[in-house]
């Protein structure tokens, strides 16, 4: 029996390093094995911003990646706990009832909700916003020497 509210808290805390896949699908998940790339670029990007500074291009392009990847990971341990116990049951408990305990909505599973929603928008809005920065800072700086 997969239960809704574990699935929930594994996308959330865990979900970068795909461990919601693999409860939910077993190790044949293949997104399961995907997830882990963006967040590993996106720790290299994080590196290499410590090692270079800010003003290093590939670190600004490679650290919204982890941070899409956390925020869409927080996406989905919203959407996990916000389904229908029907729903749920009928998607990872094949074989058991509608109203199977294991795709029941608790308080635990609301709490795994709030706090995606919480820190998967920040963060989401973080990696835009550090996106954009970046990005026009650096034409900013180009305009500056064309005009030199």
């Amino acid at each position: 029996m997969k239960n809704k509210t574990i699935a929930a808290w594994l996308a959330f805390l865990g979900g970068p390093l795909g461990l919601h896949c693999f409860y939910l699908r077993g190790f044949g998940s293949m997104l399961g094995w995907l997830l882990p790339i963006p967040t590993a670029l996106g720790l290299y990007g994080i590196e290499r911003v410590r090692l270079h500074g800010v003003d290093d291009g590939l670190s600004w392009a490679l650290i919204p990646l982890l941070g899409f990847t956390i925020a869409g990971c927080a996406l989905t341990a919203i959407v996990y706990g916000l389904m229908t116990p029907e729903k749920w049951n009928a998607r990872y408990n094949a074989g058991a009832g509608a109203d199977t305990a294991a795709g029941n909505t608790g308080w635990l599973t609301i709490g795994a909700v709030v706090l995606s929603l919480f820190f998967g928008s920040t963060i989401l809005m973080a990696s835009i916003a550090f996106s954009f920065q970046r990005y026009f800072e650096h034409q900013v700086e180009e305009g500056r020497k064309i005009s030199q």
